[in-house]
């Protein structure tokens, strides 16, 4: 168990969890554990558009600077632009602060490695263990302290490198593009690629105050692309999470599509292509059996993982994957980036698009996802799921769907939540086993 990171970073309300002192902490202890070799240390900060990012960037830079590394601050950027920028610009760290799809109110800590990978659990384990130790005794002297400055070009790299993941006969143009950035991280560089790339590009979301990053819009909040698609009759529309690692799919006609269709299209697309290094993806135990079907159907597998992209990769690592991502849209391809990244995802959809010459509704629709019900119970305390009566409840609920469905159960990684979803063929067979653990679960968490 970690006490401070969760499954993609730390995470909370920003002066309740995410404190400046914590972020102190955090620049410090890893700063500590990645100063490896006698070269001069470097890190490079991004961040989302959220208010509280000025206290939690200016707390990390003192607690980098104060164990001798240099920082470069890019200011407001996606977390696969910074992934990406830290071993370009040949850094021994790469931190992103957001909380992604949150409310403004929280924000978060995210650290990659010099490869650009987001840490394993034991490197994690191994800050945690030096925030609660003796920092104030491993502080460099006066003469060693780290220096901070801002790098202005980064916009102009990260969209150079999205340009180049589209083959280079291939362009937007004649594609009515609307593209909602969610007030986040990606508020320029999005608009620009698709427009460079030759797009008719209608922008919303691009005008963070630092209190709207998410506020009805953005993937979680679909509903004003869609409405701002029909009533352009765009070719398609495209949903970008705060910090623009994942993406949501709005096709002609309004409708939303996920991470689990776009997985599909890009997975037959790079079969076709051979492409795919391996015959099958990684998603996780959240994605539609639908999926797993339609993969079956064309000769590739599923392999299933825990929730969070970061589990995803590692699969993908280990057993040589290069498609992986999860349902809510975080898409990975390890040819060109080392996490999700929504606007590359959404540049090879295009691509698809482009050389199928049908509509994006069309493209997407690659199977009849089977009726999913997901259900959250929030609890205060305790371990609800280890009660007797959840226990036979979840147990019962697996017999009912047999071998047409699945029951999935999990505690949520970043909010005091318990996550109880099941899918099959019938959906009111589905909907009663989920309501019968639901209540279950709220009884032993009362």
């Amino acid at each position: 168990m970690r006490k401070y990171f969760g499954t993609d970073g730390i995470r909370g309300r920003a002066n309740g969890v995410i404190t400046p002192e914590l972020a102190l902490k955090v620049g410090q202890a890893a700063g500590l554990v990645f100063q490896r070799g006698d070269h001069r240390h470097r890190v490079v900060i991004g961040k989302d558009t959220r208010l509280s990012g000025y206290m939690i960037e200016t707390a990390l830079v003192a607690g980098f600077t104060s164990v001798g590394m240099d920082v470069m601050l890019l200011g407001p950027m996606p977390t696969p632009a910074v992934a990406m920028l830290t071993p370009s610009m040949r850094a021994d760290l790469g931190v992103m602060i957001s909380a992604s799809h949150n409310p403004f109110e929280d924000n978060g800590i995210k650290l990659f490695g010099p490869d650009g990978f987001k840490l394993n659990d034991d490197v994690e384990r191994a800050i945690e263990a030096l925030i609660d130790g003796e920092l104030h005794k491993k502080l460099a002297g006066p003469r060693d302290l780290g220096r901070a400055k801002r790098i202005e070009s980064v916009h102009a790299r990260y969209i150079e490198f999205a340009k180049r993941t589209l083959p280079r006969n291939v362009t937007l143009d004649g594609l009515r593009v609307v593209v909602d950035c969610a007030n986040g991280a990606a508020y320029r560089v999005a608009p620009e690629t698709l427009w460079e790339l030759g797009a008719e590009v209608i922008a919303i979301g691009v005008d963070p105050d630092g209190f709207n990053i998410n506020h009805d819009v953005g993937s979680t909040a679909p509903a004003a692309l869609a409405a701002k698609v029909r009533e352009l009759r765009a070719d398609i529309g495209i949903a970008l999470d705060g910090d623009a690692d994942r993406v949501l799919i709005v096709d002609e006609k309004g409708q939303s599509v996920d991470g689990d269709q776009l997985m599909a299209v890009v997975a037959r697309s790079w079969k076709d292509d051979d492409r795919l290094t391996q015959p099958g993806i990684v998603a996780t135990i959240m994605s539609n059996l639908g999926l797993e079907r339609f993969l079956g159907g064309i000769g590739l597998g599923l392999a299933r993982t825990a929730v969070g992209d970061r589990y995803v990769l590692e699969h993908m690592r280990e057993h040589g994957y290069n498609l992986g991502g999860e349902q809510s849209g975080h898409i990975i391809m390890s040819d060109y980036a080392t996490t999700g990244d929504g606007l590359v995802a959404a540049l090879q959809l295009l691509s698809v698009v482009k050389r199928q010459e049908r509509p994006v509704s069309e493209v997407c629709h690659c199977f009849d996802p089977l009726p999913q019900i997901l259900k959250n119970v929030r609890y205060r305390s305790g371990a609800p799921l280890q009660q007797d009566a959840v226990v036979t409840a979840i147990a019962h609920g697996r017999e009912r769907l047999g071998e047409t469905g699945r029951v999935v159960i999990r505690p949520s990684g970043t909010e005091p939540v318990i996550r109880v979803m099941a899918e099959g063929d019938d959906r009111s067979l589905v909907t009663e086993v989920v309501d019968d653990i639901v209540d279950a679960v709220a009884k032993a968490a009362a």
